[in-house]
């Protein structure tokens, strides 16, 4: 094997998570595990004890009201202001504070939300039944003028909400009732009313928007929205806490707890630590090496949920060797995924040959979920094969640069054995180890991606449809790090934007899906579901993806 270096696991353009580890642990632990992953070595026991794992809709409902939790968080975040919020840090934290026009629930379907009803009376036309009877956490009344204020703000150039592009076909949003609110856009678009579920859908006081300014989200001042919690403290570095809403107007998802404590945990081991002593009660994104630790303690258990995310490793440079799709696809066919399932998330996860999961494709017809399958093209681990095929597009020894960050074993494990992929077929892989902070940058920056020819993210889908995911590589779109383009692919992906028949919206996008498999702008690696650690003391939280826009923590209580 290759040296090494560590790695960091990232996240939806960016969302980025910091878990630290040792580098000289993690890189020591990467060259253990992927040897044996690849060499045939005596079997993992702990990562064969982790991969017996099942998927849990629902954990032991709540037997009472508990006073306080507290939750580990890797991650503080800069700030809860929604129209920046698309990390897990924020979002998990602001998913019981404020609430969207819509709700994603946890089995990845949408229901009402802060709009008890709505309709679509032409194709550019989308009208909200504002809900009555709902009061922000200073007591004020939920009006129209409230939701066009807020999803105003995602228009508005000058607020830079990471959400614009969600609103990109948005004409006007307007009040065309006490409480109702009119969205017009200039072209249909079939996934305009399912963002409202998530981020781009969340609803503020449009007088506490007026009053904060540019205040608002950030520490001292917070958020004033119409949650099951309400914004109480935030101590930098340290904390941030929520206490009950008791004029809350869902009854169902009345808080069971008094109060939620996050903590910001950003080293991996200590946050392990903290739910096994008890320090802490729980936490969402367990560090996988510790999945047979804690699958097996007593101090609490481990669930896993629904998911939508897939472990890829985005194409940044298509003018060097990884220009030629056949070079994409030799290097994904040498790459050990098993292996890395298996030494990297203690194989709890899927090999995948496709940039999304199979839960977004709930809503198709039987039929296109039969040709999913049949076209989507497979690319087995044939290091052979591969190489013949690198070698028939004239890979001879050219240098790829491969970015990571020193933050997980995980994220080490699954860079080791791309340089690996990248040996076996002719490259000359060099690791790039980059600090947190500038790796991040990776996403946000093209500047910094000068020089990069493949980086990792963990891409999740806010919405259960694969066109969250293939919109992210149209010509153009800010998330098409390696400036790909396909006419064939655009098309698809705008055939399904304006599609709103379920058939032919998912043939659309089954169209895209089998260009993007088949060109592999970025590789993807594997599916993994959402992990979740509650300590013996508290129960109730139903392990989802959705946890990002779904009130979780009120519905954890106490353990019977």
């Amino acid at each position: 094997m290759p040296s090494t270096r560590s790695g960091s696991p990232q996240y939806p353009g960016r969302r980025i998570r910091r878990i630290r580890n040792s580098a000289a642990a993690a890189f020591a632990a990467a060259a253990v595990l992927v040897t044996s992953a690849c060499g045939g070595a005596a079997p993992d026991k702990d990562a064969d004890r982790a991969a017996a794992y099942k998927i849990t809709d629902k954990t032991p409902a709540a037997a009472g009201n508990v006073d306080s939790f507290t939750w580990s968080v890797y991650a503080e975040p800069t700030t809860i202001d929604y129209a920046y919020s698309f990390d897990f840090p924020p979002n998990q934290i602001l998913a019981n504070v404020c609430e969207s026009l819509l709700r994603w629930n946890p089995d990845l379907t949408t229901s009402p939300g802060l709009a008890a009803s709505y309709a679509n009376p032409t194709p550019t036309t989308w009208v909200y039944q504002i809900r009555p009877g709902v009061h922000f956490h200073d007591g004020t009344v939920l009006t129209a003028a409230d939701v066009v204020a807020s999803l105003s703000r995602n228009l508005d150039p000058a607020t830079g909400s990471v959400w614009a592009n969600q609103y990109k076909n948005v004409k006007s949003i307007d009040k065309t009732g006490p409480m109702e609110v009119t969205v017009t856009l200039a072209k249909p678009d079939s996934t305009f009313n399912k963002y409202l579920a998530a981020g781009p859908g969340t609803v503020e006081s449009a007088a506490t928007l007026a009053k904060s300014g540019k205040d608002y989200g950030n520490p001292q001042t917070g958020v004033n929205c119409t949650g099951p919690f309400s914004f109480a403290s935030w101590t930098s570095g340290q904390s941030l806490t929520l206490k009950r809403f008791d004029g809350y107007w869902n009854q169902e998802l009345k808080a069971k707890s008094g109060e939620v404590k996050f903590v910001f945990l950003a080293d991996a081991t200590t946050r392990v630590n903290a739910f096994q002593s008890g320090e802490v009660d729980g936490g969402w994104m367990v560090p996988p090496n510790a999945y047979a630790q804690l699958g097996s303690t007593q101090a609490g258990k481990l669930y896993f949920g629904r998911n939508t995310t897939v472990a890829d490793e985005v194409v940044a440079n298509l003018k060097g060797p990884l220009g030629n799709p056949k070079v994409r696809q030799a290097l994904l066919m040498a790459t050990d995924r098993k292996g890395i399932v298996k030494a990297g998330a203690a194989g709890v996860g899927e090999v995948s040959d496709s940039l999304v999961t199979d839960n977004l494709w709930a809503d198709a017809p039987p039929a296109t979920r039969e040709a999913l399958v049949k076209d989507l093209p497979k690319y087995p681990y044939d290091p052979a094969k591969a190489k013949a095929l690198a070698a028939e597009a004239g890979v001879n020894g050219q240098e790829i640069v491969i970015a990571t960050s020193p933050l997980d074993s995980q994220t080490t494990i699954i860079t080791q054995a791309i340089a690996q992929a990248a040996t076996a077929i002719g490259l000359k892989p060099r690791i790039d180890s980059l600090s947190a902070e500038k790796y991040t940058t990776l996403f946000t920056d093209p500047a910094a991606r000068e020089g990069i020819d493949l980086f990792l993210t963990f891409w999740y889908t806010s919405i259960t449809d694969p066109l969250d995911m293939f919109a992210s590589l149209e010509t153009g779109a800010f998330s098409n790090y390696g400036n790909w383009s396909d006419p064939a692919f655009d098309a698809a992906v705008e055939k399904a934007v304006g599609a709103h028949d379920p058939a032919e919206h998912a043939a659309a996008n089954a169209e895209a899906q089998k260009i993007a498999s088949r060109e592999l702008p970025w590789l993807p690696l594997y599916t993994l579901p959402v992990s979740v650690f509650m300590g013996k003391k508290i129960t109730g939280v139903q392990p989802s993806i959705a946890y990002l826009y779904h009130p979780w923590a009120a519905e954890i209580g106490a353990r019977g």
